[in-house]
């Protein structure tokens, strides 16, 4: 198949839905080779039937990352995708609450880059690409006090990453979506009280109306997947519908 990625390899973590998962699609769609991670194998299985190559993953053991990577030792595309929202104020985060998510929401990003990057500088080629956040150090948002401090902490992650190795071919970029119709949103506006009115708030928040897609993302990460971008690294590229303007 040819495309705008084609020739390439890319690994995707948290891929079985949201934002993961239409960048996956996205990618294979674009020619690429898709390694299409996660711990949800039953979400895995549905690209399989794709025509996608899937591995089990938890990003949280380094161990296991390293032996997926061996497996896979060319690769050119990393998504980073995998995070958790926490809700709440720092007053309602406490400090296991804390911990587990940085570990997962920036955690996860430095085991895969120290786990792909060696390759790709040995390739002297490589694009890295980090999910993080509007509500991050971009914009301040009411309940997500510790959900912002990971996600401005991937994008300072993510501009050391660029810089330190701007001249060895490998570039690194962090996508900032606003609110995403995703599986995950689905999950916390039904666990509100009124998972209605909840919906209704969100879809109020933004200046655009409506509520942003997964396949809306996949598009930027294509771009910054592809050659198109070879000039852009170090970026925190807004996707909000205006949200943080």
């Amino acid at each position: 198949m040819s495309g705008r990625l084609s020739g390439k390899v890319a690994l995707v973590t948290a891929a079985a839905a949201g934002i993961g998962r239409a960048t996956a699609l996205a990618f294979a769609r674009e020619g690429a080779q898709v390694l299409a991670t996660d711990i949800d194998e039953a979400g895995l299985a549905t690209l399989i039937a794709e025509g996608l190559t899937t591995a089990k993953l938890n990003v949280l053991d380094a161990q296991a990352i390293e032996a997926v990577v061996s497996l896979h030792p060319t690769i050119d595309v990393l998504f980073n995708a995998a995070g958790f929202v926490h809700h709440g104020t720092i007053l309602d985060c406490d400090q296991e609450s804390w911990n587990a998510s940085f570990n997962l929401n920036v955690g996860s990003a430095y085991r895969m880059i120290r786990a792909v990057l060696p390759g790709m500088l040995e390739r002297k080629s490589g694009s890295i690409i980090n999910v993080a956040s509007a509500a991050s150090s971009i914009k301040g948002v009411p309940n997500r006090a510790v959900y912002s401090a990971t996600k401005a902490a991937l994008i300072g992650l993510t501009k050391s990453v660029a810089v330190d190795f701007a001249t060895s071919g490998v570039r690194c970029n962090a996508i900032c979506p606003g609110t995403v119709d995703t599986p995950s949103l689905a999950g916390r506006m039904a666990a509100a009280a009124d998972p209605d009115a909840a919906r209704r708030d969100f879809i109020a928040r933004q200046p655009m109306g409506r509520l942003g897609t997964a396949e809306e993302i996949a598009h930027l990460a294509v771009y910054l997947a592809s050659d198109e971008s070879r000039f852009t690294s170090g970026a925190a590229l807004l996707i909000d519908g205006a949200w943080a303007a």
